[in-house]
């Protein structure tokens, strides 16, 4: 270029010129020189600046990446998930002057990095480079006191759970970019708001916030009883629902163990794993609620039907005992409060397979249950399909179905015969009646909350009564399977209760798995662990759900009664 430029100021020297002429052929070499060094300069710009538009675009959608969510708010406005701007560190390698200084002082102010890791991604030929994600303020005035070329920091946000493990299961967890992973979180993406957060439109301002129909000071008394109960009896695991009959809103959840969504975690961890939904069991005795509705709901049997219990049924090479036997002919209420396992199965088997199949298909309990929360197992259903099945899953034993779907399906016995699907938002009536089938009908629905009365008034539920609420339900004990055989020694309680049983409103379950026998009680049956938990829990839920305690409540007899007289 020095050449190109002389041989201009040559040629323009060479020739003679009056003034005019020399004044045009000045302008003319300072316009080249400004052309030439103009190149230069641009040339110089534009490598300066391709790193930095590279790393900063890397930046941005590293950012929309981890961009914001929307608050959660219980069904009263008590916030339960939010997010807050938090650094995170990165790296633009190529600015890198020194990369063992840089290492060194890094780690001095984050220990716990990996050298090897660190240096190779200082090393690195990539524009940007994530080192830390959510540091802490601490740490960010720190390193930028160190003052490294090519160190810097991006503001992110982080999902905070402020009530810690309280509703972890619900609500699920995130990962480090801020993306649903479990649970509510995980339907929150599924709904588009990953394609917003790779666009760079999701922001704090344009999210509509999540209200969910749980209840946080529900949700805590449930927890604390479940914790207390879960020692007590020493079990493996306590599990809990409560579900407003009529709207099928999941007013509170717990599965314990459970975690703290603030602490990240691997989604298979166990304690993450929501025995609720994504678990199946045997649900024991509880199914017998099914059994005796439908054969009520058939027209085949009625309350005053009798079925032989004098003896062992006997089944191929299959032996049906009961529980607590009473060798004599039952009749419909006493197979349900005597919980006999030979009564229930004659029920089923008057109905037959085919019936029997067609009745728990229509309560949606062959089929997997649907919900906000992604995580759903799917039912482990016996084929082929034979008598023997109808037999053992009369009383619960041979089909296997989430707690949930149980709950589903028994709140459609109590709620006037209306299979209402759960949801974890808010809902009304209205909107939940509108796309839900009649499975039975109003007169059976009203039956088998007579029964369920009966069962904790003279039943084996009597340990969850609490006086002035009126509560019903019905217990169940199941075998868990060991090496493909029913083990005696681990077991599966359950109780199913529903309050107030002349006008139900909620239904609460509760499940214990392998709880231990107390010492002096004759067995670790669900009359003994689960039932009496449950009485705890609803005796300090219903005031929280306004339910009021009333006095000279009837007797299950005289709602029957009384039931009768108005048809």
């Amino acid at each position: 270029m020095r050449n190109v430029v002389g041989s201009i100021f040559a040629n323009l020297s060479l020739r003679k010129a009056g003034p005019g002429v020399a004044r045009a052929r000045i302008i003319l070499l300072l316009l080249v020189f400004g052309c030439v060094y103009g190149v230069i300069a641009a040339r110089l710009v534009w490598l300066g600046i391709v790193p930095e538009s590279a790393a900063s675009q890397k930046a941005r959608a590293a950012d929309a990446v981890a961009q914001a969510r929307p608050d959660v708010f219980d069904r009263k406005g008590r916030l339960i998930a939010t997010d807050v701007r938090t650094p995170s560190l990165f790296a633009e390698p190529r600015r890198i002057i020194d990369v063992d200084e840089a290492t060194d002082l890094l780690l001095k102010t984050l220990p716990d990095l990996d050298r090897s890791d660190l240096r190779t991604r200082l090393t690195s030929k990539r524009y940007f480079a994530w080192l830390r994600r959510e540091i802490t303020p601490e740490q960010q005035r720190a390193i930028h006191l160190l003052g490294l070329p090519g160190i810097g920091f991006l503001k992110e946000y982080k999902r905070v759970y402020p009530n810690g493990p309280l509703a972890a299961h619900v609500l699920g967890q995130v990962n480090v970019d801020n993306q649903g992973i479990l649970g509510l979180e995980k339907w929150i993406d599924s709904g588009g708001l990953s394609a917003l957060h790779l666009a760079g439109f999701a922001t704090n301002h344009n999210l509509q916030p999540v209200e969910l129909a749980l209840d946080l000071d529900v949700q805590q008394a449930v927890r604390d009883e479940l914790m207390i109960a879960k020692d007590r009896f020493k079990a493996q695991a306590a599990n809990a629902l409560v579900v407003d009959v009529h709207t099928g809103e999941i007013v509170s959840m717990v599965s314990l163990p459970d975690f703290d969504p603030n602490k990240s975690g691997s989604p298979k961890d166990p304690n993450r794993f929501n025995r609720l939904m994504t678990g199946v069991f045997e649900m024991g005795s509880t199914f017998k609620a099914l059994t005796v509705a439908m054969a009520l709901d058939s027209g085949k049997v009625n309350m005053s039907s009798t079925f032989d219990a004098t003896h062992p049924l006997k089944y191929g090479k299959h032996t049906i005992n009961d529980f607590h036997p009473q060798r004599r002919v039952l009749s419909t209420s006493e197979v349900f409060t005597y919980s006999s396992n030979i009564g229930s199965a004659r029920m089923a088997l008057a109905m037959g397979v085919e019936a029997h199949k067609a009745f728990l298909k229509k309560m949606g309990l062959l089929d997997r249950l649907r919900t906000e929360l992604p995580e759903s197992a799917m039912p482990l259903i016996p084929n082929p399909w034979n008598e023997i099945n109808t037999v053992t899953i009369a009383f619960g034993h041979g089909l296997s179905v989430t707690p949930l779907q149980a709950v589903m399906a028994t709140a459609a016995l109590v709620n006037g015969g209306h299979l209402i699907q759960p949801t974890f938002l808010r809902r009304t009536e209205a909107e939940a009646k509108a796309n839900a089938p009649r499975v039975i009908k109003k007169s059976t629905s009203d039956q088998m909350r007579y029964l369920m009365r009966l069962n904790v008034e003279v039943g084996s539920a009597k340990r969850a009564e609490v006086e002035g609420y009126f509560v019903g339900g019905k217990t169940g004990t199941s075998e868990k399977v060991e090496r493909g055989r029913y083990s005696k020694n681990k077991l599966l309680t359950a109780f199913m209760g529903i309050f107030p049983s002349d006008k139900p409103r909620y239904l609460v379950l509760v499940m214990l798995d392998e709880p231990q026998k107390e010492q002096g009680a004759a067995a670790a049956t669900a009359g003994l662990n689960a039932a009496p938990v449950a009485g705890k829990i609803i005796a300090r839920i219903a005031p929280l759900l306004g339910v009021e305690p009333r006095t000279n409540l009837p007797t299950a007899q005289s709602m029957l009664q009384l039931r009768n007289a108005a048809n």
